[in-house]
């Protein structure tokens, strides 16, 4: 496998991206402007760097402690916390899986 492969975003990653995508645009809330763009890669399934995938991980990491946030619901399609919508624009479960899992490649 090329180094390159390893860093291909996932359809379920592209997924999460699109619908939190969706979520942010329907509800007006979740993310910021990279998360955006972050969300634009994943669902175009663009190879990413290992900047990005670091990036990715480090987010993962900060924003754990989201998915306890008391306004709106974590995982609701109906009223959908900022913090949900932001972790689905990273790429979801999916993608936090896949980050820890290509950042120990790259130590």
């Amino acid at each position: 496998m090329k180094l390159a492969d390893a860093f291909k975003p996932t359809a379920k990653m592209a997924a999460s991206a699109k619908k939190g995508l969706k979520l942010r645009e329907e509800f007006g809330r979740g993310g910021t402007e990279v998360g955006v763009k972050r969300a634009e890669q994943l669902a175009a399934q663009k190879d990413l760097s290992d900047v990005d995938v670091k990036s990715m991980h480090s987010y993962f990491a900060r924003h754990e402690v989201d998915k306890t946030g008391k306004a709106h619901e974590w995982g609701s399609d109906t009223d959908p916390s900022a913090g949900y919508i932001a972790w689905l624009l990273w790429g979801g479960d999916d993608g936090k899986e896949w980050a820890d899992r290509n950042v120990e490649k790259l130590d």
